[in-house]
């Protein structure tokens, strides 16, 4: 199996929530372990963009999200913000690879800092201090200069800033097909497969006479 078997998956107050639902639904699909984090602002999000309501626990959520992505017993496992007991809050525990999606330009704000103010910022942190991967899907127009700044010294630090901003040479018909665009970005970032957006020169057969 390439790529991460665990994976944190976080939701913050950006739009897009579909970004993360997508992801979510493909990783169960390919058989990873998530350790899901949602920001009370995600959840609004969500149920502005989507027909997905959340449950305001995290174990009533966890059996939602289990079955709502027809996940295995024990494969989603969703934390509250401040459950500094759960594998994501330590280094010793967290999984090799954690994605912010969508997120939003407070959170990029807050990690870019070290704040930990709540249980996804300090997750982020934890996969910064260890070395690990860390992928932050903003989405915002324009950005600013402090966004622009936050950006780049998370990129110093190691973060791939992978901006909402799917592309169009796959020819996208649907909604659907531009989120796939930049949840198939996320899923190559992470070498986890993805049959949703061929790599770039896979279908090409032309060449020079």
């Amino acid at each position: 199996m390439s790529g991460p078997q665990r994976v944190t998956l976080a939701m913050t107050g950006a739009s897009g929530a579909q970004y993360g639902l997508r992801l979510l639904d493909c990783l169960v699909r390919e058989e990873r372990e998530v350790h899901f984090l949602i920001s009370k602002a995600a959840q609004l999000v969500m149920s502005t963009e989507t027909d997905v309501v959340l449950p305001a626990k995290p174990q009533a959520m966890q059996a939602f999200l289990t079955e709502y992505t027809g996940a295995a017993d024990g494969q989603i496992r969703v934390y509250g913000k401040e459950d500094w007991m759960s594998p994501v809050a330590s280094g010793s525990g967290a999984p090799a690879a954690m994605v912010v999606v969508p997120c939003s330009t407070g959170t990029l704000s807050a990690i870019a800092t070290g704040a930990c103010n709540n249980l996804i910022e300090r997750a982020a942190d934890v996969t910064l201090k260890e070395r690990r991967q860390l992928i932050l899907v903003p989405r915002e127009a324009p950005f600013s200069t402090i966004h622009l700044e936050n950006m780049l010294k998370l990129s110093h630090m190691g973060a791939v800033i992978l901006p909402a901003a799917p592309g169009f040479y796959h020819q996208p018909q649907t909604i659907d097909d531009l989120v796939d665009f930049v949840v198939a970005r996320i899923l190559n970032l992470l070498d986890i497969p993805q049959d949703m957006l061929p790599r770039w020169g896979e279908h090409h057969h032309g060449g020079e006479e």
